[in-house]
């Protein structure tokens, strides 16, 4: 039996796994300057999604980081971020797609012409994904983007902060049996001049056991009630 696994994906790449309760997701930025956009969606019930502005909202925050909860718009816990080096990842600026690489400064060959080295983006790439589980872009919904900073500047537009060092690192901990959706395509708000290539460590693991002092389940009343929520709804089994 495999408790253990790892393997890099590259940047403008997309991949789609099924993650079960009690599992560790551990990503690392390995070229720093990576971004990871993700979505959520519950195996049993794919209709139950990540809800990103009830994330936020419920544990007052603009920002994810350790001590946050992943929530589904069901009042339930996808996952738990239950250590982070990098201190905030980007939770509001959703995906690039076609019509916004237009405008950035990157090749625009096509596949037949670049093969493996196309220019992909986070739309399409999410698109992929959901057509493998029986979804499509209906079902697409606000996502997250690890290793992603974003300030406000003087202006008060929100722009793409410095990047991480390398070798920086956030780990996840599976609270439902959830399909979880990723892609390494740059962030929106990415004005590099040549397409990022990056690589990024993907590790599962089994995790520890909830602890009732667990800072992610006691950092805000409401994580408590979603950790709750999320047991209720796997009582008995």
């Amino acid at each position: 039996m495999i408790r253990d696994y790892a393997e890099t994906l590259l940047g403008g790449r997309h991949c789609s796994m099924i993650i079960r309760r009690g599992v560790s997701l551990k990503l690392t930025d390995l070229s720093g300057g990576s971004n990871v956009g993700m979505l959520m969606y519950n195996l049993e019930n794919p209709t139950e999604r990540l809800n990103i502005p009830d994330s936020l909202k419920c544990q007052h925050t603009f920002k994810i980081t350790q001590g946050n909860c992943l929530y589904s718009d069901m009042g339930r816990i996808f996952c738990s971020v239950v250590a982070d080096d990098a201190g905030w990842h980007d939770a509001t600026s959703g995906t690039c797609n076609e019509a916004l690489l237009q405008n950035k400064p990157w090749s625009k060959d096509s596949y037949q012409q670049a093969l493996n080295d196309f220019v992909r983006n986070g739309y399409d790439s999410f698109a992929i994904e959901l057509g493998k589980y029986g979804l499509d872009t209906r079902d697409l919904v606000a996502n997250m983007n690890w290793f992603s900073r974003v300030n406000a500047d003087d202006s008060g537009h929100l722009v793409l902060a410095e990047p991480y060092a390398p070798g920086t690192s956030v780990s996840l901990r599976f609270e439902m049996d959830t399909i979880v959706l990723m892609h390494t395509c740059p962030h929106p708000f990415n004005d590099s001049p040549t397409y990022p290539k990056t690589e990024v460590g993907i590790h599962l693991c089994v995790a520890p056991e909830v602890a009732a002092d667990d800072q992610c389940r006691t950092s805000c009343a409401e994580n408590g009630r979603g950790f709750t929520n999320t047991e209720l709804y796997y009582l008995g089994r």
